[in-house]
């Protein structure tokens, strides 16, 4: 018997439908292509569009750094999310390079000044509050724990009054301890520093002749003591020299294990830093200005820490680029939202849903263009 052959009529037929196949599945890519390019970025599972910048920029707050470095690590992870490179510069820094356009945004533990908000050159700046934290009272001082401080002897150490730490002032609030008789080597921030500027607003706060003769301020002019840059220069600097003492956000003492002080507040109690004396202290304040430029220290209350402090990022609200604009806002609507859960692991105060729903406002005035730079919910 003859095998069956098919004719070359047939045998062309499976070619033209793979040749046919071919060309709708390029013509469905170039659609989908042409689709995504009207956008700028890629569409979701969801449907909503992804903006097309791949990394942000942002410099300032060294007490915000052992956050920052977790939130940043988290955030490509995320739907949306793109890399973050964050410098650790100091807050006077991070505003300053803000006002220059080297970053996108800055970070910063004192809100910006009348002064600086004028020189801006792109209109207003909005701040976002975007964690809570302690500025411990750190020492070096070789068998004494659980030192206790009041807000005026404090001042009187950083004003270089108070010399040694067998100081009769001292003593009396210190019975029991064996406080020897050592010089005290103040540390303090060479650099801007927003924490410097919470410290130095708890001290004019508490001692009038510290703010008649010193001030508040990122920068200030220290009557006494030995600068150290940043926060982990300042933690290295009291951690290696027998007698010094500091201030540091409390994640900076506790990752370098250095012993801190329990500070009087105003209610007369003495209170170590920690996730719930700072929310006390926090949770003190309810008149928050609309601009949400405030400092909150020295609150009431038997368990507030008296040396706490907001820290904030500061962005322009109108974005001249608005793909950017809209990658900032979603990665800003994530830091205060679903970022806020890396906040107490590092000691840090997850945000209160009344200053989250201040932020949400905040971010909702961000600009790009004629349209609102976020477009969630």
């Amino acid at each position: 018997m003859t095998p069956f052959t098919p004719s070359l009529r047939h045998r062309g037929r499976p070619r033209l439908r793979y040749l046919g196949a071919l060309l709708l599945l390029g013509l469905l890519a170039l659609l989908a292509a042409c689709g995504n390019s009207s956008s700028g970025g890629t569409t979701t599972g969801s449907g909503s569009t992804c903006p097309s910048t791949k990394q942000l920029t942002g410099a300032g707050s060294t007490f915000d750094n052992p956050l920052f470095s977790k939130m940043f690590q988290e955030y490509p992870k995320v739907q949306c999310g793109i890399n973050v490179n964050y410098q650790a510069v100091g807050s006077g820094a991070g505003i300053n390079n803000l006002l220059q356009h080297i970053v996108d945004f800055g970070a910063t533990d004192a809100p910006m000044t009348n002064d600086q908000l004028n020189k801006s050159t792109s209109g207003p700046i909005l701040h976002i509050p975007i964690t809570i934290g302690a500025v411990a009272i750190s020492y070096n001082l070789s068998g004494v724990s659980q030192l206790k401080l009041t807000g005026p002897i404090l001042a009187a150490i950083y004003e270089g009054k108070i010399t040694t730490w067998d100081d009769p002032q001292i003593k009396a609030i210190n019975g029991g301890l064996n406080l020897p008789h050592k010089n005290i080597t103040v540390v303090h921030r060479s650099d801007g520093s927003g924490t410097t500027s919470i410290f130095t607003h708890y001290l004019s706060a508490v001692s009038p002749d510290w703010q008649s003769k010193v001030g508040a301020g990122t920068t200030v002019n220290w009557p006494t003591g030995v600068g150290a840059k940043g926060s982990s220069g300042v933690a290295g600097q009291v951690k290696n020299t027998d007698g010094a003492i500091g201030y540091v956000e409390l994640s900076y003492v506790l990752a370098n294990n250095i012993p801190y002080a329990l500070l009087q507040n105003a209610a007369g109690k003495f209170v170590a830093p920690s996730l719930d004396s700072a929310k006390a202290d926090a949770e003190s304040f309810s008149n928050i200005p609309a601009d949400l430029r405030f400092y909150i220290v020295n609150g009431s209350g038997d368990n507030a820490y008296p040396i706490t402090g907001f820290s904030w990022v500061v962005v322009y609200q109108n974005q001249s680029n608005s793909d950017k604009g809209q990658a900032l806002a979603r990665l800003l609507w994530w830091m205060v939202h679903d970022g806020q859960q890396y906040a107490q692991p590092l000691n840090y105060v997850p945000l209160p849903d009344t200053i989250v729903s201040k932020d949400e406002a905040q971010i909702k005035a961000m600009r790009c263009g004629s349209s609102a730079c976020y477009s969630g919910s």
